[in-house]
């Protein structure tokens, strides 16, 4: 089925979900999982820019999903990189083709479509950006 698996995880109570079925597919297809988190930065005046999280808060969340997966019997790596607030959507899509991933597995925050429209919706610049299957998990 999928052979390589891209996890996209952030610090949302869907990410615990999106472990679990990432797990599930990798399980089925005996396929190994990509589990990547995006650090995001914010652009201040003049240049400069703000980590929204600690490199320490990064790499926990990436440790914790590789962990659920080893513990499973699930082969996985991990990476954090770097992204401007607002360009998760983007960098996900391009990690996965970077990993040559057959799926991109996700969790979403449950926001409406009109939320997601004024606010922007991870999940749905992902969907209409992949040109591979987005798994969504809520």
């Amino acid at each position: 089925m999928f052979g390589k698996i891209l996890l996209a995880v952030d610090h949302s109570a869907t990410a615990e979900r999106a472990i679990s079925a990432a797990r599930e597919l990798a399980t089925l297809s005996d396929g190994e999982v990509w589990v990547l988190h995006l650090q995001e930065k914010e652009i201040l005046g003049r240049g400069g820019f703000v980590m929204l999280e600690s490199e320490a808060e990064a790499q926990a969340i990436v440790e914790h999903a590789v962990k659920e997966l080893h513990d499973s019997g699930v082969k996985a790596h991990y990476e954090v990189q770097n992204t401007l607030h607002g360009q998760a959507g983007p960098a996900i899509v391009d990690a996965a083709s970077a990993h040559d991933a057959g799926v991109i597995v996700m969790g979403s925050r449950g926001r409406s479509d009109l939320a997601g429209l004024f606010l922007g919706s991870t999940a749905h610049k992902v969907i209409h950006l992949s040109d591979r299957p987005v798994l969504v998990v809520r």
